[in-house]
């Protein structure tokens, strides 16, 4: 396990991780809430984040973004392309709206132009992998390559065995197990 990612396994811990009855977005109930934008917002946590996730993609070739649904995956392709720029690296990051806007150009999709390029869905935290899948219907319509979907923490839920049933791989940093929910 890397320093960086033993880090971020703490904050996650120690900030993140809510005991109580909780209905997740899924409609699924809980008894426990991993609030990912507690840490990903944090200028302590949000490096740590990026240079995980940039080990979890690293060996994935010819990724050039890495973006997703808004709100939850902004934070994260925000350092990833943070923390890629600082190692030399040229990630560029994009976000997906819910809906394309209703005012502008209409875009669902904002950043750079993805036609053709290969890119990674990223997710802060993920349950039943719809927010990702809905990021890659937006994404084929502007005709890009998915590679992926790389997500920071997995509740083991079934989002990976729905995300691979659809043909893509799925790559998680952290999972239940490492912190102490399992």
């Amino acid at each position: 396990m890397t320093d960086a990612r033993e880090k971020l396994i703490e904050f996650i811990k120690a900030d993140a991780v809510f005991h109580g009855d909780f209905t997740l977005t899924s409609g699924k109930k809980a008894t426990y809430y991993v609030d990912l934008r507690r840490v990903s917002l944090d200028h302590r946590v949000a490096p740590l984040i990026g240079q995980v996730m940039i080990d979890l993609i690293a060996d994935i070739p010819d990724v050039v973004a890495v973006g997703g649904l808004t709100m939850g995956a902004d934070p994260i392709a925000s350092a990833v392309l943070h923390q890629g720029a600082a190692r030399g690296l040229s990630y560029d990051a994009f976000v997906v709206r819910k809906e394309p806007k209703d005012h502008g150009r209409g875009r669902q999709i904002e950043g750079p132009d993805l036609e053709g390029k290969r890119v990674i869905v990223l997710e802060d935290t993920s349950t039943t992998g719809g927010s990702p899948l809905q990021a890659i219907e937006a994404l084929k319509k502007v005709g890009a390559v998915i590679a992926g979907v790389a997500v920071v923490v997995d509740r083991n839920t079934g989002a990976k065995e729905i995300i691979e049933a659809e043909g893509y791989p799925y790559f998680s940093a952290i999972g239940l197990s490492d912190l102490g929910l399992e």
